[in-house]
């Protein structure tokens, strides 16, 4: 009787690792879309176009130093007067909130700044679109040949990002590119 269970518990396992087994090729086999095409699509569908930007410190010189990585943002234009908004991708397609919407949302005013005033309201909002710091080497998102060749994007905390400028003019009320509130997928809690 010994030797019978023993049997049927080796049995059982090995059912079991094969059920386990099978189970986990199928759900490989329905592999989640990735989160940047479904975005970037949805980024071409609302009007905007795909940008692939790469992050370089010592844009200001004549010796730029390619950093590693890269992101997708989606850049819309506006028609009428060329203004255009950078959004990161991830960010304009999350349907829950982020630091940016929330920023780009609540149109808090630009305080008092020195220096660059979109870098400087991009910093009270709680981001920073610095590379290395306050210096003249500057930095950022760079797109060989764009018009905004190297972008200045407010990147916050949870790595949510809209362009510095697009959110410093949308504090007073100017909208350059399109008003994300009718795009961004995580739409205005106060609406």
């Amino acid at each position: 009787m010994k030797s019978a269970s023993k049997h049927i518990l080796v049995l059982a396992a090995i059912a079991a690792s094969l059920l386990w087994t099978a189970g986990a090729a199928q759900a490989a086999s329905k592999k989640s879309p990735d989160p940047d095409a479904v975005g970037a699509a949805y980024c071409k569908q609302t009007g905007g176009e795909v940008e692939e930007r790469r992050p370089f410190y010592g844009t200001n010189g004549g010796d730029a130093l390619r950093l590693a990585g890269q992101r997708k943002f989606c850049q819309y234009t506006l028609a009428d007067d060329g203004s255009r908004i950078h959004v990161l991708i991830k960010t304009l397609y999350a349907n829950k909130p982020s630091l940016a919407a929330l920023a780009y949302y609540a149109q808090v005013q630009l305080q008092n700044c020195n220096g660059n005033p979109a870098s400087c309201y991009c910093s009270q909002l709680g981001g920073t679109d610095l590379f290395g710091g306050v210096n003249a080497a500057g930095g950022g998102w760079v797109l060989k040949g764009a018009i905004d060749e190297t972008l200045e994007a407010c990147i916050f905390p949870d790595m949510s990002s809209i362009d510095s400028w697009g959110l410093a003019y949308h504090s007073a009320g100017i909208i350059r590119g399109i008003d994300l509130s009718t795009v961004l997928r995580y739409k205005n809690p106060n609406k």
